[in-house]
């Protein structure tokens, strides 16, 4: 633990957010300082809001340990949302009674799009911690982790790369995957990427049980590889469609089920060779020595303390929590909604386990495609191994 808390200290680009945490007075009678949090803890998201309410823990605890913000203890008040944006909604409503300046979640994109519908004209400031929303430039939603817009063209660069330029996608009908469809239509205009062309479009209602008519669709287009975009539950299906359709070619799946739960869940119907494009913290033994990998190191060293190997879906809260920490030390904890946004959409420099943000480009994220890899599951190692460069472009 000892060592742990040295690296805290260490840690260079980062440590100018966080550092700034460490040098507050300790105040362990002061009030908690709450931060409403809406992810779903149970439903078909659970397993997304499940591990971002352990990494909102490991958050609380590393601030607390440091002084909290200005010398008052955080305190992440999780609601569960159900996996249902009608409850979001409730949720979102009756959180707005208390007028917070900051309200994190929720874990999935039809539940965050719901959210911000309510905060948008007056907040509070949302960080969303699905990639899949777009968010408009200067309001009071920003998103976590890179774009799907960007994921895709990373995904499709590492594959043009490899000469897998005849492309089937099958989507889900919900938000989510109307979203991961719009993203690779669009970065398969990209000039780069020419030759390579999608000769299948299939879709599937989340809740439907079986995908046979449309991988029979899809086979019949020969594709070099499948894209199949959906989380959760709905992914598995579409795993299983692929497995009993006798389609042998690899498959390229959205990020949000890179979790070890999904991995083990479904490890009998997984492709021979399964990818994702990913965040880079994924990848961790490729990030050289420096203020990212730093970042990643007290990230996975806070896990390692508590016995937890973290994947995609803590990474997506771990950021956002530390911004809003960051924004609350500066502007303090008695500012508005918008002296909250308006920090966020100037900070820059700001060094997280995906690379340095930059928030002044309008994106409302911070991040860009070159903070994102292509990986893919190794069973053997039981993880993730990167095998594409930053981009998607060819590893060095």
């Amino acid at each position: 633990m000892i060592a742990f808390f040295r690296l805290f200290r260490t840690l260079s680009a980062m440590a100018l957010a966080v550092s700034a945490i460490a040098a507050a007075t300790p105040g362990g009678s002061a009030d908690p300082y709450e931060i409403t949090t809406i992810i779903p803890l149970t439903g078909g998201g659970s397993f997304l809001g499940k591990s971002q309410a352990q990494s909102l823990q490991a958050v609380e605890t590393l601030v607390n340990k440091h002084g909290g913000i200005k010398g008052r203890p955080i305190h992440f008040l999780i609601k569960d949302d159900q996996s249902s944006p009608q409850v979001a909604v409730q949720l979102t409503n009756a959180a707005l009674a208390e007028k917070p300046p900051v309200l994190l979640g929720s874990s999935i994109s039809a539940m965050c799009n719901a959210m911000t519908a309510i905060v948008k004209t007056a907040g509070p400031t949302q960080y969303c911690f699905s990639p899949g929303i777009r968010p408009v430039k200067g309001s009071y939603t920003f998103s976590s982790s890179v774009s799907v817009f960007d994921l895709a063209i990373v995904g499709l660069r590492y594959l043009k790369s490899r000469g897998l330029d005849r492309v089937a996608i099958i989507t889900s009908t919900d938000a989510s995957g109307q979203d991961g469809e719009h993203a690779f239509d669009a970065a398969a205009q990209r000039p780069e990427l020419q030759g390579l062309h999608i000769v299948e479009h299939a879709h599937f209602n989340p809740s439907d049980v079986s995908v046979s008519a449309q991988m029979a669709e899809i086979k019949a287009s020969k594709p070099d590889v499948i894209v199949a975009w959906s989380t959760g539950t709905p992914f598995g299906t579409l795993l299983r469609g692929i497995l009993n359709a006798g389609i042998d070619v690899p498959t390229m799946g959205g990020n949000g089920n890179a979790t070890y739960q999904q991995m083990a869940q479904y490890k009998s119907i997984l492709p021979k060779e399964l990818l994702f494009p990913s965040p880079r913290f994924i990848a961790h033994d490729q990030v050289l020595p420096g203020p990212i990998r730093d970042a990643q190191d007290l990230f996975f060293n806070a896990f390692k303390a508590v016995g937890i190997r973290p994947d995609i879906a803590h990474s997506e809260s771990w950021d956002p929590a530390l911004i809003f920490v960051d924004a609350l030390r500066h502007v303090g904890t008695n500012a508005t909604a918008e002296q909250v946004r308006a920090y966020i959409a100037n900070l820059h420099g700001f060094t997280g386990i995906n690379g340095i943000y930059d928030f002044r480009d309008g994106s409302q994220r911070g991040l860009t495609a070159n903070s994102a890899i292509v990986v893919r599951w190794n069973p053997k190692l039981d993880t993730w191994v990167g095998v594409s460069g930053p981009g998607g472009y060819p590893r060095k």
